[in-house]
Parts: C-alpha cells; structure tokens; sequence
C-alpha cells in the first residue's frame, strides 16, 4: 500500500517522464505533435543553431504594449525589432515576407515565427505553444493594436519558419 505522498510524488514523475519524451497524437499522423506539446526537443530546431527561448522571452516582454509606434500593421515590424534584438537578421516590415525569411518546419515549433493568413493580409508572431485542439499559440504584435498571446487557427497558418542568424 503506497502512502499518499508516494503516490503524489510517483504520479508527478510520470507526468514528468511523459511531457519530456515525444508524444504523437495520432498513429496515422506522425508528423503531428501531441496536442498540448512544444514539440522543441525532436524537431531539429537545435540543428540550426538557435535557442528557441530568446525570440519568445523577448517578444513576451512587450505583452500588453505597442513597441513600435505604429497605429495600424505592425506585426511584422514588431517581430523585426525583436529579431534584431535578439541577435538574428530582421525580417522586414510585411508579413507576407517572412514566408522566405528562414528554414522551414513542418509543426509549430516553440520559437519559430508562424506566418498565417487574415482577411486583409497576412499575420507574424511566434511561436509559444499548441493548444488542446492543436492550434498554435503565438506571441505578435498588432493583436487587438497591442502585442499579446493568443490561439490562432492552424488552417490560417501558411508556413512556420526558424529564425536566421
């Protein structure tokens, strides 16, 4: 018979065990991470040479504020200036444009820019994470005209790029 704090601590563990390890969400679908999943560790991010966090925690620290000055499409030129700060090449000013901008990934890998589409354009942010239905959440700017962290639709999503140094 397992004493409660034995089973608590057995049951955090294998949550633990579990988050850490890939997990796909469907056996007919292995290109997709489980949902609720960064999927950074088995998507070769690292081969390119670049820190998910840095591009994230920097875009994060403007949430709830517009950095750029700019009244009406600035998405894109508030993931330049976070580029830029954070030592990668900027991107440019339209969103569109990021379409090109680095390596591409299949999945919504922490870090990565999500370029999607909205009606009248085009939309950047970063990628944060995938929620329960599998849609990516992103960091971007122009969201509501401030930066925040928010679900979009991943049939909007037209590509997910990595950062360029």
């Amino acid at each position: 018979m397992r004493f409660p704090l034995q089973a608590a601590l057995f049951a955090l563990c294998s949550l633990c065990i579990v988050s850490a390890s890939p997990a796909w969400a469907t056996s007919d679908d292995e290109d997709r991470p489980a949902r609720g999943s960064s999927y950074a560790a088995s998507s070769g991010a690292s081969s390119y040479g670049w820190a998910s966090s840095s591009v994230l925690n920097e875009a994060r620290r403007y949430i709830g504020t517009n950095p750029t000055g700019r009244r009406s499409l600035w998405c894109a030129a508030f993931m330049d200036m976070v580029l830029r700060q954070t030592g990668h090449k900027g991107g440019g000013a339209l969103a569109t444009g990021y379409l090109s901008y680095g390596p591409r990934v299949h999945h919504p890998v922490v870090g990565a820019l999500a370029i999607s589409t909205r009606k009248g354009g085009g939309h950047v942010g970063v990628v944060s994470g995938v929620d329960a239905a599998g849609n990516p959440i992103i960091v971007s700017g122009n969201f509501n005209n401030t930066v925040a962290e928010a679900a979009i639709p991943r049939s909007s999503v037209l590509a997910y790029v990595l950062p360029g140094n």
